[in-house]
């Protein structure tokens, strides 16, 4: 992996990319053999349904896409097939976060070279740099690319808080870090953000349940887990909001709202998965260390989908 470099230095954000509704954090779905392969059929047919679906983008790679679990030859395989699938129908933005700067560095650069529309780097886990470790993060990797990087801040995964000073001060250095995806469950903090930054950068909104109520105060979309399985309904709940059809709006949130829920009673995307499966799209199967859900979990998953018309059905 090769030292960062400084070719996204002076690179102007890719403005003709607007980011900006629906993105779908994609799954990675498994087969159920002793080895757990990629079902890569069943992979294509999901990027399928969201494109048939009208969402904005999807999102490969991610924590939803058990991003932890993947190889480094998988990880690279699953931004390539989508790239390849997605054929500019869609905007890919694959996942490239690491607690490795360096990883992170070449991650996003294969993602460039893939073709890729942008990047998401996650807040680095576990390890728990400073805010100026951070900082010193983002802008290397923002720098050794000529996408658009979204950042992303999940504290609950990550164990660390990228906060809002230090984010405008990583969109100052870094020109081509256009956005970010706000998984705090703190819709002041993303209210703040739009506020001060939103004319330089798109506030994405990281948890379901919470679209509306951000959209509300600035956010300009979703990044989705509860689309990979009712990417129709998502998608539209997300355009009326952004159309500021309020009311309307709220009634579809409110409808989606119980598989938003349910779809978190476990750690995810063992409960999507399930979801997933009960629709007949891909295998309710997650690597280790995460396991199936639960029967309960599956009971709500169960009523939460069936309030939901056929035409959503696989």
């Amino acid at each position: 992996m090769s030292p960062p470099s400084r070719r996204g230095a002076n690179v102007r954000p890719d403005m003709s990319l607007r980011l900006q509704g629906t993105y779908t954090a994609l799954v990675t779905p498994f087969l159920d053999q002793p080895d757990q392969p990629i079902d890569w059929s069943a992979f294509d047919a999901l990027v399928e349904k969201q494109i048939a679906g009208g969402v904005t983008g999807v999102a490969p790679c991610g924590t939803t896409g058990e991003s932890p679990t993947l190889s480094h030859e998988e990880h690279a395989q699953v931004v390539e097939r989508t790239v390849k699938r997605a054929r500019g129908r869609l905007q890919v933005v694959a996942g490239t976060g690491s607690n490795s700067t360096r990883e992170a560095i070449a991650l996003s650069q294969h993602a460039e070279r893939a073709g890729a529309d942008a990047v998401m780097v996650v807040v680095p886990y576990y390890n728990r740099p400073t805010q100026e470790g951070l900082l010193r993060h983002f802008v290397a990797v923002a720098r050794s690319v000529s996408l658009p990087v979204v950042i992303y801040n999940i504290p609950v995964r990550t164990g660390v808080d990228l906060t809002a000073e230090t984010l405008a001060r990583i969109a100052e250095a870094a020109p081509n870090v256009v956005a970010t995806k706000e998984a705090t469950g703190n819709v002041v903090r993303a209210q703040k953000i739009a506020q001060s930054m939103g004319g330089r950068l798109a506030v994405l909104c990281g948890d379901d349940a919470l679209t509306l109520p951000m959209v509300a105060v600035g956010a300009r979309g979703v990044i989705s887990v509860t689309s990979n399985v009712l990417p129709g309904e998502v998608s539209r709940a997300t355009k009326l909001a952004l159309e500021g059809s309020f009311e309307e709006a709220r009634a579809a949130h409110f409808a989606l709202l119980p598989l938003h829920e349910s779809l978190f009673l476990e750690a995810s995307p063992a409960p999507i998965k399930a979801a997933l499966a009960l629709r007949g799209i891909a295998k309710d199967v997650v690597r280790p260390p995460l396991a199936a859900c639960t029967e309960g979990t599956r009971r709500a998953l169960v009523a939460a989908l069936e309030a939901f018309p056929a035409r959503d059905r696989a």
